[in-house]
């Protein structure tokens, strides 16, 4: 059985130019939970109020799917996904060195501290939780599987192998998994990115490592190159090994047809509004995470 967490409203609209309404949150994620999706990935709360809106009517809209939030390790991350209504969280932890380092400016031992007190405050709460490895295919084997023991341990449902850089491929992607999940009995999920077109051959090659859970994007948007597709994955898996998903296949029509309009609308309202401003000067970019 394999289950699909659709990242559209996450990292989907993380791709440069994409931006959805609330309307079109909530249509996409009516769409998906029709089509049989798994579990939707409905957006970062700690972004503000416009997107824990979202996410909050999207919590109340009683969908059969599970619907969760990604969260920082930080506890005003959990405390804003609270406050939507969502207690199925997603919390992300820098697993790299070059990660932790370089964008956060600490050490193994803090994300080590910061993911306890995290996986204690939701387990406190009465949350389900999975935590996601950023950029884990650069990550330092011995430390990544030290992370996914404290998840583990410290009563997580899954542990995302996030390829957050698009690194690998097909062979690389089963050794890794193989060798992860023979040390675990968490369950794994896999996400991958397009930097290297890659993403849905790589979720292929996880499933058949035995991943049960994969994450995609409608049409495959995502940050920087992408994620893996939900139709390409669905018709790959079909074709080349005889899995059916068994999704909705004239939802499925419908849904991408129906972000790939709202996409390329938000883009060419982006474009005319940046070309009748004047110059602003540049600014920090608040942080909306890279799994």
């Amino acid at each position: 059985m394999v289950n699909i967490i659709d990242t559209t409203l996450r990292d989907g609209e993380q791709a440069q130019g994409a931006a959805f309404s609330i309307m079109e949150k909530i249509n996409i994620a009516r769409l998906l939970d029709s089509l049989g999706v798994y579990q939707i990935e409905a957006g970062i709360p700690a972004l503000g109020e416009s997107e824990q809106v979202a996410i909050s009517a999207i919590a109340n809209l009683g969908l059969k799917c599970r619907v969760s939030t990604w969260n920082r390790l930080l506890l005003g991350d959990l405390r804003a996904s609270f406050q939507c209504g969502i207690t199925d969280l997603h919390i992300a932890v820098p697993v790299s060195d070059l990660s932790i380092q370089d964008r956060f400016d600490h050490n193994r031992l803090w994300v080590i501290d910061c993911l306890k007190r995290a996986l204690r405050y939701a387990n406190d709460h009465g949350c389900r939780v999975s935590v996601g490895a950023e950029d884990a295919s650069r990550a330092d084997p011995s430390f990544l599987l030290e992370i996914a023991l404290l998840a583990q341990e410290m009563g997580a449902e899954r542990f995302r192998y996030c390829d957050t850089l698009g690194v690998l491929d097909s062979i690389c992607t089963v050794n890794r998994l193989n060798s992860l999940k023979n040390s675990l009995t968490i369950e794994l999920e896999y996400h991958g990115h397009n930097n290297a077109g890659m993403a849905t051959a790589n979720t292929m090659s996880a499933i058949a490592a035995g991943i049960k859970y994969v994450d995609t994007a409608v049409g495959a948007p995502g940050m920087r190159a992408g994620n893996a597709s939900l139709s390409e994955l669905a018709n790959a898996l079909k074709v080349n090994y005889g899995v059916d998903l068994f999704l909705q296949r004239e939802i499925l029509t419908q849904l991408n047809a129906y972000v790939d309009q709202v996409t390329k609308a938000s883009i060419k309202q982006k474009k005319i509004t940046s070309f009748h401003r004047k110059p602003l000067k540049l600014v920090k970019r608040t942080y909306r995470g890279t799994a």
